[in-house]
């Protein structure tokens, strides 16, 4: 197993569009950024890469390249998906926090967790999404920007291991992600 954590912060300004966990969210402003300014998007597959070692979002999506100019964090998070198992990890569970004094995002989260199920191609149930203010204290508070933090378990084929009716272990070998074992004549 392997963890990673990540964190994200976006200022908040005018004439742009409040995107959280892929749900657009009705408020007078939006995330300033780059791309969409998904910071839950990019707390999370921080945390991701992070587990896996591959780095970070700057470094697979910079915002010097055009190519990301205004892309759907969803595009990315999927991306991101696709590389954390071409490493040979599978999501075992995403813990993320949002933090912002304004606006309420209870109403939201469960159709964020959906949102980032499916473009992980995992349970709903593998996802926890909250929500807390910071009490009117620091940039959150004064509400000049939101901030994320997500925290993510990846496991690999590897270490799953079945034991049979002998007793003896062997590598699963089920999902062509690990070497079969051959188990010694008897």
């Amino acid at each position: 197993m392997r963890i990673g954590l990540g964190y994200d912060v976006h200022r908040l300004g005018e004439n742009r569009d409040m995107i959280i966990g892929g749900v657009k969210i009705p408020y007078e402003l939006g995330l300033v950024g780059h791309s969409d300014a998904d910071v839950l998007l990019h707390a999370i597959m921080d945390a991701m890469l992070g587990a896996a070692a591959l780095g970070d979002i700057g470094k697979h999506f910079p915002d010097t390249d055009d190519a990301y100019k205004g892309i759907s964090s969803v595009k990315l998070l999927e991306k991101v998906a696709q590389l954390i198992e071409e490493a040979g990890y599978f999501v075992e569970n995403i813990d993320a926090t949002i933090i912002a004094q304004k606006p309420k995002m209870r109403p939201y989260i469960d159709e964020m967790r959906k949102v980032i199920a499916e473009a992980l191609g995992i349970s709903i149930q593998q996802i926890n999404v909250k929500a807390t203010t910071e009490e009117g204290l620091g940039f959150t508070g004064a509400m000049e920007g939101i901030s994320a933090q997500a925290i993510c378990m990846l496991v690999s084929p590897s270490y799953l291991v079945a034991e049979d009716v002998t007793g003896r272990q062997a590598m699963c070998g089920s999902c062509g992600g690990c070497p079969k074992a051959a188990f010694p004549a008897e």
